[in-house]
């Protein structure tokens, strides 16, 4: 009897991850909530977004930064893939509860698939191949937010997870920058998550990233890995694309 109301239990609290909801700005296939850019402007680190809300579901994909500056949320297949550094490492956790300061999501099924060009190497090159197969596909990329997944095995990775180093003070852009530890990967399979955006920079789409370093171009793109092994995930702030790499895009 007891493992009956256990099993009834756990359904229950599954369906309501699935179906947990918040008050989100929907625009074509992405939706959004809090802003990345409130962080410093207020100071503050509260979570917004619950992570059931971004999860669950067939065909979730979403993105965002923990709670208190407290790790990393890449949300893969419906699953959440939660990092957050503890000692010399990191460690990753796989539960619903929780929450974003800010996060962008996808539920979305219907993708086509396509090759990388070997001559998109960089992280330039691969925000300026996205938006140009988008709009090739018929997404108004000027003003119409879009998901996309990458799949394959880059080169080199650099990338960080979250961890708040403020001591308590308000969040400012120095405090910001230090909160991160960072790590760089080589040669491993991953799957990307990512959000394309020519008018959300500083909602979901980062102002500054280290990748980018012409003036005059501003970044459109955020992309968090989860390594195919399933051992590691976070924030990508620069990539060197390999050979072989597929990109997905929604159907329209």
């Amino acid at each position: 009897m007891k493992s009956r109301r256990t099993t009834v239990l756990l359904s229950a609290l599954l369906a309501a991850c699935a179906t947990a909801t918040v008050p989100a700005v929907r625009e074509g296939l992405v939706e959004y909530h809090g802003k990345q850019g409130s962080i410093v402007a207020t100071g503050k680190k509260e979570g917004t977004v619950p992570i059931a809300a971004m999860s669950g579901a067939n065909g979730a994909y979403g993105l965002g930064a923990y709670e208190g500056l407290d790790g990393e949320i890449t949300i893969y297949e419906g699953k959440p893939y939660v990092t957050k550094v503890r000692g010399e490492g990191f460690i990753m956790e796989h539960s619903h509860e929780g929450k974003a300061i800010f996060g962008a999501w996808t539920k979305n099924t219907q993708w086509r698939d396509e090759p990388v060009p070997a001559d998109v190497k960089t992280y330039l090159d691969l925000q300026r191949f996205v938006g140009a197969r988008a709009a090739a596909a018929g997404i108004d990329t000027a003003k119409t937010p879009f998901p996309f997944l990458l799949t394959g095995t880059p080169a080199e990775l650099k990338w960080h997870i979250n961890v708040d180093r403020t001591g308590g003070k308000p969040v400012d852009q120095e405090l910001f920058r230090k909160s991160k530890d960072n790590y760089v990967m080589k040669n491993q399979p991953v799957n990307i998550v990512g959000f394309y955006s020519e008018k959300h920079l500083g909602t979901f789409i980062g102002t500054y990233v280290p990748a980018i370093k012409e003036k005059g171009v501003k970044n459109a793109i955020h992309i968090h890995l989860v390594a195919k092994d399933g051992k590691s995930a976070g924030h990508i702030d620069d990539i060197t694309l390999g050979g072989g790499m597929t990109l997905r895009l929604p159907r329209q």
